[in-house]
């Protein structure tokens, strides 16, 4: 990637934080055939253990909490055309895990830490049952809060990521995050997403890249990410493998969802792990690949108030019958 400049990261501070941008995120989702308010999310800081402090969109709504937890080396924003459909109907909160996005960085990333975390922020928003929503590391760190602390947890739904997962297929992506340090502009790091996945649609990466990158007092362009340390692939992956002995005793629906074209979760080994749980299910969302909040939000969308909304009338019969 040297033909756009990368240069050495000097740790400058950031210039700022970029504005909503509600005008491209409607034409992306009018595009995608979703219907949604795309007014701006309420920011909200959060503080947990370790004087770490966390940022977490707030779409509002009055509907049942819903926390989503994104993947390594994405924001809360990740979630963006997926909250936008939903939020008149539930209230979901994005949240910046540690070492992401703006919330703190830190010393500790490791998965129970993290999984803390969500608890603790959940705790400081006075939830006390949510559905809960991870993808790629998210959802090693939403099964992770789900096992600890299964009062928490209504539902669980984890996205593309799951025992036998194929590290292998998320090697081109983490070859791009990872070799830049930094760039002299949005448009390079834009157009070289692009040479690295052609079939990419533009716009998309676009609001992607601003959404991940900050602009530094020198006029280059970083990750929002701590990037002080490399990321200890093998205590995930470990840990992913872990899971497949621990959930049997799980009793909250679960819902495995993996992306049709997705290169890193066999099919085969999601609907396996899907199997393991007392109430779980398995679905592929086609014309997706490990992204599938990016992808296609409009399907993840619709799994996804079938999920909650069937969940919530089996916690209502409940209530009827005194069970």
């Amino acid at each position: 990637m040297k033909q756009i400049g990368w240069a050495l990261d000097r740790m400058l501070p950031s210039t700022g934080d970029d504005p909503w941008r509600p005008d491209e995120l409607r034409a992306i989702i009018h595009r995608l055939g979703i219907a949604g308010d795309v007014s701006a999310p309420r920011t909200l800081w959060l503080d947990v253990a370790e004087h770490v402090c966390l940022r977490a969109l707030d779409w509002g709504g009055t509907g049942a909490p819903v926390l989503l937890l994104h993947g390594g080396a994405l924001t809360a924003q990740t979630w963006d055309y997926v909250c936008a459909g939903l939020r008149s109907e539930f209230r979901l909160i994005a949240l910046d895990m540690r070492g992401h996005g703006e919330s703190s960085r830190s010393d500790d990333y490791s998965i129970g830490r993290l999984a803390a975390d969500a608890a603790e922020a959940a705790s400081e928003l006075g939830i006390e049952r949510l559905h809960l929503v991870g993808m790629s590391l998210g959802g090693v760190v939403a099964a992770e809060l789900a096992l600890t602390t299964p009062s928490l947890v209504k539902s669980l739904t984890m996205v593309d990521v799951a025992p036998g997962v194929e590290f292998e297929g998320t090697a081109r992506m983490r070859r791009f995050i990872n070799g830049m340090i930094s760039a002299p502009s949005i448009e390079a790091v834009i157009d070289a997403a692009l040479r690295t996945s052609p079939g990419s649609d533009r716009d998309r990466v676009a609001y992607r890249m601003r959404a991940l990158l900050r602009e530094r007092c020198d006029g280059a362009w970083e990750w929002r990410r701590d990037s002080r340390r490399m990321v200890d692939y093998s205590h995930i992956l470990a840990h992913i493998e872990g899971l497949a002995g621990r959930v049997g005793a799980f009793s909250a629906p679960f819902l495995m969802v993996r992306g049709g074209r997705s290169r890193s979760m066999p099919a085969s080994a999601a609907a396996e792990f899907a199997s393991r749980f007392h109430d779980g299910r398995f679905v592929e969302i086609s014309d997706a690949g490990h992204n599938v909040q990016e992808d296609n939000p409009a399907a993840l969308i619709r799994e996804s108030r079938s999920f909650w909304n069937e969940r919530q009338l089996s916690d209502q019969e409940h209530t009827a019958t005194g069970r």
